[in-house]
């Protein structure tokens, strides 16, 4: 009984040290847990020696289980663009190289060695396609995208820009204009888009579409046609205004340059073909 009982002994140790317990175990009979520390409520695996009525020690194995609900799996959320390093789930692959050339269907082994040859990293593209697209990008490759998405995001998620309505008639008098264009240009610095609204007055000659034309004129720096000129009904026409954008500006002053230095030129050249 006593050699019986020191068997049980040698193998409960030998149990222990094999699945890696960091658990004290002070005793060493009689339905003693040999236990992991317990972590948020988990009980984990572990082994009990159970005295039998007839004083021999068994070993019995208890299942896990957990006093709290079990968690529910939050939605697979989308990866970060970026390098996926190693971690390539899938055996073939569709890649592309940093120049957006097409290698067509691979092994991911051999993915890896192209890798690892050429110094690249691999990004995950289109995970849906069938075989998942993959592309070899430099380190400045993968910064400029990110910086891409993070403005298509950030524009995405501005809200509606306030739009401010301002009507008049066409026989305006030239004080009024000057000081709806005013009103006009204070909302475009605020980025707002302004919808403008003139009638064709039966005492008027001045035509609506040139009236817009004059206003967009003297802030050509600041604003651009959202909705270009139309009629919504009869007598009656709209446009939108909106603020031009860095990109548009810088055209706009490059063209204004174009066109002030062809006018410079012809001026000069005017006295020269009087001379003859």
């Amino acid at each position: 009984m006593q050699y019986s009982r020191m068997i049980s002994f040698c193998v409960m140790k030998l149990l222990c040290q094999t699945t890696r317990n960091e658990s004290r175990y002070a005793k060493r009979f009689c339905g003693t847990l040999l236990s992991q520390t317990v972590q948020k409520g988990v009980f984990p695996p572990f082994w009990m020696a159970v005295p039998d009525p007839r004083k021999t020690n068994v070993l019995v194995f208890t299942q896990p289980f957990c006093t709290a609900e079990k968690s529910r799996k939050d939605p697979k959320r989308k990866a970060a663009f970026g390098s996926v390093g190693r971690r390539i789930p899938y055996r073939i692959l569709h890649v592309i190289n940093q120049d957006g050339e097409s290698l067509g269907d691979m092994h991911r082994a051999e993915a890896l060695r192209l890798m690892d040859e050429h110094d690249l990293k691999l990004v995950l593209l289109r995970e849906n396609a069938e075989p998942p697209v993959y592309r070899l990008m430099t380190g400045q490759q993968i910064h400029e995208e990110k910086l891409k998405r993070a403005e298509k995001e950030k524009a995405s998620s501005k809200t509606v820009l306030v739009q401010k309505e301002l009507s008049f008639s066409s026989a305006i008098a030239k004080n009024d204009l000057e000081t709806k264009i005013k009103q006009i240009t204070h909302w475009i610095e605020k980025k707002y888009h302004v919808k403008v609204t003139i009638r064709q007055a039966k005492d008027s000659n001045t035509d609506t579409f040139t009236l817009f034309d004059q206003i967009l004129e003297t802030m050509s720096d600041k604003a651009t046609y959202l909705s270009k000129p139309k009629a919504i009904k009869e007598g009656t026409s709209m446009c939108i205004l909106r603020h031009i954008s860095d990109k548009e500006l810088k055209a706009h002053q490059k063209m204004e340059k174009q066109k002030n230095s062809t006018v410079k030129k012809d001026e000069n050249e005017e006295p020269k073909s009087r001379s003859w």
